[in-house]
């Protein structure tokens, strides 16, 4: 079965493709809504899948359109007919510089800030909310609507569209692939909606949040554990912290016992392993013995050195030794781990004759370098932007995991018990960092740092073998 066949009988019929859409466009413009939800990514997978399905491309724009229009009109009625209330409502009574982010960009643009508003991502949510507030005239916000949703259509649905009609011919997937990259796309659109979605329900103002401070607050026990798990300078606790150790620590105890239980590799190892070496062509292979060389010891030691250096020069030892006892850490759980499973490898070269597969050490070295990483860069940025560093360090460990299969040297089940273990260990780190007020780690010479780097590993991967 081909890839189109594939998608046709996983995708929407296409009359509720369109609702989809139309959906999407109007709650990624929808008041304060729209900064919860990750409207492009759900855009381009819809977009995508009508690619696939050929349907035409104007009953996509209409709809996107139309979501788009409505989104931004009932965001301009709630605020030109509730503005005494608004500031009230949550989740604007927590947090007003929502608002005041929105109304200096009102001021600065007048009422062109509902055309260019509509593209810019911390605002776009925010400004028709406020252009009612401020009494905008409805026939101007209309046109200034109607224009800026026309030219928003087509950028945010063609891109995905072009891409679903297109991508199988310029990669040439084999077919016995097709079944897991549809998986893996879909697992990512549904990863990203996750995240999004928990990340909020765990901040201060989040449901999950609310109502576990509020059913700790009606016993004595309930208080003191409260008080037990909040950092020493703070009185409430780091709950997606605390999240990531609970659930990465559950499913890495459960996932381990499944791969114990099955005495080698599982079903889906097996067969994923016959397909990649199956397609596996020179040029692929390259890149991943490049990554795994990237990703091994001296790989890790290539990439921190400029950043252990500055940070020691800097007189950031905290940040030091706490990048240090996770990189320390995960190095150690790996190894007994490893000898206590003693799991083999679908292939073992050489300098991996004495090593075991699971878990997978490059994935979980990775998670957890990128992992810290992420969290001290996600400090310094603004809160509706932090979770780009954390996508940007998936970006980066998803390629490196994968790797180990093109290169034959771990099972799919290795690199999942790797990443939940990279996780327990990140929140580890996370949790004890927080557990005491530190300093700002800006400003740094990122750039510079990020060059140095990038030389070192570079050169690490041209000129020694592999560890």
């Amino acid at each position: 079965m081909s890839i189109a066949d594939t998608l046709f009988q996983l995708a929407p019929s296409p009359a509720l493709l369109l609702l989809i859409i139309a959906a999407i466009a109007l709650v990624e413009s929808l008041a304060l809504v729209g900064l919860l939800v990750p409207g492009v990514v759900l855009m381009t997978a819809a977009a995508s899948l009508a690619g696939h399905q050929e349907m035409a491309v104007l009953p996509m724009l209409v709809a996107a359109f139309l979501g788009a229009i409505l989104g931004d009109g009932l965001s301009f009625l709630l605020g030109y007919t509730q503005r005494e209330r608004v500031t009230a409502m949550w989740p604007l009574s927590r947090h007003p510089e929502w608002l005041a982010r929105g109304a200096r960009f009102f001021q600065r643009h007048g009422p062109l800030s509902v055309l260019l508003g509509r593209f810019v991502g911390p605002v776009r949510p925010v400004v028709p909310l406020i252009a009612g507030m401020l009494q905008m005239s409805p026939r101007a916000f209309t046109w200034a609507n109607l224009v800026s949703a026309a030219l928003w259509a087509p950028a945010y649905v063609l891109p995905g569209y072009l891409l679903g009609r297109t991508w199988q011919k310029l990669l040439a997937v084999p077919e016995a692939l097709e079944p897991w990259l549809i998986a893996l796309g879909v697992l990512v659109v549904m990863l990203a909606v996750v995240f999004s979605w928990v990340r909020h329900l765990v901040t201060r103002d989040g449901l999950a949040y609310r109502g576990l401070a509020g059913l700790s607050r009606r016993t004595p026990l309930g208080r003191r554990l409260w008080r037990l798990l909040a950092p020493a300078h703070h009185e409430e606790p780091p709950l997606a912290s605390w999240l990531l150790l609970i659930l990465s620590l559950a499913a890495f105890s459960a996932w381990t016992l499944i791969v114990i239980h099955h005495q080698g590799p599982l079903a889906m190892d097996t067969r994923l392993a016959t397909l990649v070496q199956g397609v596996a062509v020179p040029e692929l292979v390259a890149v991943g013995e490049a990554l795994a060389r990237a990703g091994d010891t001296l790989g890790v030691i290539a990439l921190v050195l400029p950043w252990g250096a500055w940070l020691l020069w800097r007189r950031r030892l905290s940040a030091f030794w706490h990048i240090a006892g996770g990189l320390a850490g995960i190095a150690l759980l790996n190894t007994l781990i490893k000898a206590a499973i003693g799991r083999g490898r679908p292939e073992a070269p050489v300098y991996l004759a004495d090593s075991f597969s699971y878990p997978s050490a490059h994935t979980s070295t990775a998670v957890v370098l990128f992992g810290m990483a992420a969290a001290f860069v996600s400090q310094e940025l603004p809160a509706g932007k932090r979770f780009l560093a954390y996508w940007a360090a998936i970006a980066v460990v998803l390629p490196m995991a994968l790797s180990r299969l093109v290169i034959g040297v771990h099972w799919l089940s290795d690199l999942a018990g790797g990443a939940l273990l990279g996780l327990v260990v990140c929140a580890l780190v996370q949790l004890a960092w927080q557990r005491q007020p530190r300093p700002r780690l800006a400003p740094c010479p990122w750039q510079a740092l990020g060059v140095a780097s990038l030389v070192l590993v570079a050169a690490r991967i041209a000129w020694l073998p592999p560890v």
